[in-house]
């Protein structure tokens, strides 16, 4: 795996590091030239060097190089990313284009980081309706449905059923209420997946299937989102 060397303020000797709070974006907007051919360089730039800091997040890698997670994506915004460069907690992987400033330095915003040290994910997820969701895809477990989902007591609460990963499913409103207080069986309704607890690498596994609708360029290498799996 290929890793661009990163900027590192250690790296920079006899250069005062300025404080985080004094760095601020600068563009193309704060230049100011009467000349015409100047006033023209204006107009033609890359567009990340106008984006703006906030829209600048750095995807976060574990010391291993894989994301910290990928539903929701592991990102941080610029601020704690270039805090942690600071730190030393992190090495940056790749940089954006785009820069902030302080009276005494310019630094590229980071788009990669890595951890230094390796953090160890739970075995076993949070028992959470989001978790529920990605663990059943975002589908019906009745009719494969994706719209108007809530959850459903296989065995209805009424009848002992307990909340826990193993009792409850996802549902769309429509089956939910034609279930109502009855077993799949006594609905005639067949369960396509069957509920299970399952694993922190089950579920990161089902978000690779789910990419945000916005990936930098600079992010690919690290999310393998078209990468067929092997058995």
């Amino acid at each position: 795996m290929h890793v661009t060397p990163g900027w590192h303020p250690v790296r920079h000797k006899g250069r005062r590091a300025a404080p985080l709070s004094s760095l601020r974006a600068t563009g193309p907007e704060s230049w100011s030239s009467d000349q015409p051919n100047e006033r023209l360089a204006r107009r033609v730039y890359h567009p990340e060097l106008i984006r703006h800091p906030d829209s600048c997040p750095a995807l976060v890698l574990n010391a291993d190089y894989t994301p910290l997670s990928y539903y929701p994506l592991s990102l941080w915004p610029w601020q704690t990313a270039v805090k942690s460069m600071f730190l030393e907690r992190v090495d940056v992987v790749a940089h954006y284009d785009r820069e902030v400033h302080s009276p005494s330095l310019s630094l590229k915003l980071p788009s990669v980081i890595a951890l230094r040290q390796f953090v160890k994910p739970n075995e076993y997820p949070a028992f959470t309706r989001f978790n529920l969701f990605l663990r059943d895809k975002f589908r019906c477990v009745y009719c494969g449905s994706g719209r108007e989902l809530t959850f459903d007591h296989v065995l209805p609460r009424a009848k002992g059923g307990r909340t826990t990963w193993e009792n409850v499913t996802t549902a769309c409103a429509p089956c939910n209420l034609r279930k109502g207080g009855r077993t799949p069986a006594e609905a005639h309704m067949q369960v396509m997946r069957d509920p299970i607890r399952p694993t922190s690498w089950q579920l990161q596994d089902h978000g690779r299937a789910f990419p945000p609708n916005y990936l930098h360029e600079s992010w690919r290498d690290y999310l393998y989102w078209d990468v067929e799996l092997e058995p």
